[in-house]
Formats: C-alpha cells, structure tokens, sequence
C-alpha cells in the first residue's frame, strides 16, 4: 500500500467515482466487486492506520470463524415453549456461501493466492453442559440435520466419540458428574481475514485504485451537486487535503459512526455505538495444538453479548497453528483499538441521547457481565477455560488483546432505545453515501452485505451489473438451502477449489 497523497490540493480536486474509507474486509469486499462491475470507475481507498486490516479484519482481533452458524448457538436460540427456528441459521448459512462462491471464483481468476493462505478446513463443533442445555442442543441437531445446507452435522453425548472430535475437552471429564452433548460439522473453516483482505487490496491496487494509508477522513460534506467532499488529513506531516467523490463508503469500524455524524444525513439520527473489546488466551504448545482441531462454542453466560460467546478455536494465521480460547470481555471508551478515550461521549446528540440512556437502563445484567469480566485476572481466565479443558494449566496460557466491537444503539419505538449486536448498513436516501455498524458475524458475511448495498445504492446499475455478478457468484441471487441437489453440487465446487473438507 502506498501512503504518497493522491488527490492532495487544498482545492477542490477532481471527482473520483468511489471513496471508502476504512482498510478492513468490507471496503475490501466492496471495492473488488465495484472493480470488476465497473473497471472504468476511478477508486481510492483511505486507511488512517500504517497498512490495512490492522483493526477488526486482522487475525488477532477477531475469531476467524467463517460464521454459517454451523456452531454458533446465537443463530438459533430456543424459544420460551422450548421450540427451536433453524430460520435463521440458514440464512447466515446462505450469505457465507456467497461468500465461499466469490472467493473460489477469485481464485480461479488469480485473483486470490492459494486457499490455505487465507482459508483452512476446521471442524465447527458445539458443546454444553447440563441437562437442559444437552436438550436443547439435540433439539437444535434434530431441527438442522434435515437441511441441505448442514448437511453431515453429527450429534454425540458419547465421551469416547466427542474424545475422538476433541481430545482435549475431554480429558479427566466424567459424565458422572455432569452430562454433556457436541455437535460437529467436517465441513467448517478457519478464515485469516486479515490475510484475505491485504489479498484484495493487493488486487485493488493492480487495477489502478489509490489505495492510501496513514491519511486519516475527518469530515464528510455533501454538494450541492450531489457529490461528497471528503476531508482529510495524512498522519505523516499532518497535511490537510480534500478529495471529491461521486459514491462514499464508510467501512470503518467503530470510527463510522463519527463520520456518518459528520455527513450530517437524518438517516444516522438516533444512533449510538457502545464498545465491548475482547482478550483471548492463546496456546502455541505443539502438544497441545495437535490435541484440538476444531472451533467449538458453547452458551453465552447469562447477561453476556452473543460476540462473547466462549470457544476454543484452532486458529491458522501464517502457516502457524495456535489455539485461542474466550472472548473475554474488556471495556474501553475507544471504538477502535487504535482509536480516542473520548470517543465513547464525542457520539453523543440530542438524537441518539435518550436511546443510550435506555440501553444503560434495560441491559443492567450487562453491565453486571462487564463488571465480572474485567475483575478477572490472569488465573481466573484460565478456571473458564477449565471449563472447556479440564486439564488447563496457567503457564501454558498467554492472553492476547482482541478487537473492539461497536455494537450499535438505536432508537425503538417500543422501548426508547435498544442494543443491537450484528451489522447494520446506514444509507443516505439518494443512495450517494453508505456506512456499516456493528459486528458479528460481519466479516463472514461480508459479500452478501455488499451485494445487499450494491442494490440499494445503484437500484439504476444492478440489472446491467448481474451477469458479471453471476460470473463471480455462480449462484447469486438464489437459495440453496431450498435446492438440496444444487446446495450439494456448490457446497462440493467450492469446497474443491478452496481447498475444503466437502
């Protein structure tokens, strides 16, 4: 990447066709397809920070699950009368295929380096305790075995079996003592977003997007002409610049929502963000590593946010294979890891206000969680852990500083305000301008998200944009899950040519 100014006159420069802002997945994401819909369109990418996919996208700062909610309970929690809805569930299922579509077509095309650079078989598993919990879960397998799209899910409260998923949790665990249950699915990954998103950027800059680091956006104004004025300012010299663009994108974490304020669209009006950051505690002993390969997740703690769910993940970042377990929650007032201590009030206006007043109000079981988890030190971490290993030890474990969350605050006319955890795209009614908020299980679903802009956005391109669009997603603007024939046939492709367990 480059951090040479482009477009660096105090003037008013020419107008580019698409600004985003932000060196994560999804400007990543948005920019590969905008560049290979309109090669003609002139792109520039700004990154406040020294290269790109350092905040969330990097590989530490997040969990690497390809969420398709194979594990992950959130997607499908059991209703009051004990009822489970797998609704849900497949439709995370669906957007992550979108997304394994695009970056097998990105790999035929050269595009993408080799599979295992950025993606890596990894069982997904889900494993309780307690008799209601082990309930719920062959409620949960039951309800999902019949879809297509789970296809091969495999249900166990045989201790030998879940020994042969997973040595390690079951190593001095009785059933005795308290009955368990696992799922596991073969065909889950392990994705270093962090390493696919640099991929994409890489490429990005090969088609003649000015890709920019330390340059940092300050304020969005928009024309009377229709077009944006984006402010900005180079962290080295701390020169000041503007760049015109005819389409602006903010995909930059937390930082979004200070920029769509800045942009002053009535769209933005009512929201807030509250940061929840994270620590994992990671392995790199041989000995342990080859006991574990797999994701697995279990319940939230009662109060806990669905991005603090714990699990003990085989991760792959650079060829090195590591175990990480948690998220532990931790709090700061920054909505970046590299962001302000200011920035947690700096949100604050007479729209969003009451909204976060009453999300402080209604969450307290949250702010109890909060509490608990920042009271736990080094030894404590690792009793949770126990819970997963049994036969943890402290010196084995190193703790690790994750990513801050932006979970997003809104209004709700029903309850003045309330916390949202997942994605949420903000788009001005002209469609000129359009930022994310939010987390989990974002980056996952990163495609389908931007698909879902691309249509909002240009409703006046889409139609002459879908036979490309259907060149690099085969499948786009389908359901698998309803085509049992056809969700095996691409489950099969796409698991070949990156490389996956089918």
């Amino acid at each position: 990447m480059t951090d040479t100014p482009v477009n660096s006159t105090h003037g008013r420069d020419e107008t580019v066709d698409v600004v985003l802002i932000g060196g994560g997945i999804m400007s990543a994401t948005l920019g590969t397809l905008l560049a290979e819909l309109q090669p003609d369109w002139k792109i520039a990418v700004y990154e406040r920070l020294h290269d790109v996919a350092l905040e969330s996208s990097n590989a530490w700062n997040n969990a690497g699950t390809g969420h398709a909610a194979l594990c992950e309970l959130n997607y499908m929690p059991a209703g009051k009368d004990g009822s489970v809805d797998a609704a849900k569930a497949i439709s995370i299922n669906e957007q992550f295929q979108l997304s394994r579509q695009l970056w097998s077509t990105l790999v035929d095309e050269g595009v993408l380096d080799a599979p295992t650079t950025f993606i890596n078989s990894t069982p997904h598993m889900t494993f309780v305790r307690g008799e209601k919990d082990v309930a719920y879960l062959k409620k949960r397998y039951e309800a999902l075995k019949k879809e297509p799209l789970f296809a091969g899910i495999e249900y166990s409260e045989d201790s030998r079996v879940i020994n042969q998923w997973a040595p390690l949790l079951m190593q001095k665990r009785r059933k005795a003592d308290e009955p368990f249950a696992a799922t596991r699915v073969p065909a889950g990954t392990d994705v270093d977003f962090g390493a696919l998103t640099r991929q994409l950027f890489t490429n990005l800059q090969a088609k003649g997007a000015d890709v920019v680091t330390n340059r940092e956006v300050r304020k969005l104004k928009r024309l009377k002409d229709g077009t944006w004025d984006i402010h900005w300012r180079n962290s080295l010299g701390r020169t000041p610049g503007k760049t015109n663009a005819r389409f602006v994108f903010v995909g930059a974490g937390g930082w979004a929502i200070k920029l769509l304020q800045s942009s002053g669209i009535p769209e933005i009006s009512g929201y807030g963000v509250f940061p929840i950051g994270g620590q994992w505690l990671k392995t790199s002993n041989p000995e342990l590593v080859a006991q574990h390969q797999a994701k697995v997740y279990s319940q939230a703690s009662v109060g806990a946010p669905p991005m603090s769910v714990p699990h003990l993940d085989t991760r792959v970042v650079d060829g090195e294979t590591s175990l990480l377990f948690g998220p532990f929650a931790t709090f700061s007032p920054k909505f970046l890891k590299n962001g302000s201590i200011l920035d947690i009030v700096t949100q604050v206006r007479p729209g969003n206000l009451w909204p976060m007043l009453k999300v402080a109000i209604d969450n307290p079981s949250l702010i109890t969680y909060l509490v608990s988890e920042l009271a736990k030190n080094h030894k404590a971490k690792v009793d949770s852990l126990r819970t997963f290993v049994p036969t943890a030890k402290d010196e084995d474990w190193e703790l690790l500083q994750a990513g801050q969350r932006a979970q997003v605050m809104k209004k709700d006319k029903a309850k003045g305000g309330v916390l949202q955890f997942g994605t949420e795209v903000i788009t001005g009614a002209d469609g000129s301008i359009a930022g994310l908020l939010g987390a989990s299980p974002g980056a996952s679903t990163a495609v389908s998200i931007m698909l879902n802009l691309l249509s909002t956005c240009f409703p006046d391109r889409i139609e002459e944009w879908k036979p490309r669009l259907r060149e690099l997603i085969p499948h786009f603007g389908e359901s698998l899950n309803p085509q049992p024939a056809v969700a095996k046939k691409v489950l099969g492709a796409t698991a070949e040519t990156l490389s996956l367990t089918a």
